[in-house]
């Protein structure tokens, strides 16, 4: 069974275009803070990572 969660964990990373950090960094701030979608794109940035809000947003939802 553990086989089985790897092998679709690994299906869904093969999809993503950015590193799994820089995704749940973003969710977290965005969950933790009361920042907007917009102020998350100019905080990375400012990291020389450049993600759109609207990413953002989708991360949040999934």
């Amino acid at each position: 069974m553990i086989k089985t969660s790897n092998a679709t964990v690994s299906k869904a990373l093969k999809r993503l275009h950015y590193p799994l950090d820089i995704m749940l960094t973003c969710v977290r701030w965005y969950v933790a803070y009361p920042l907007s979608l917009r102020h998350l794109e100019e905080m990375m940035s400012e990291r020389a990572v450049s993600v759109d809000h609207s990413t953002v947003h989708r991360w949040a939802i999934k």
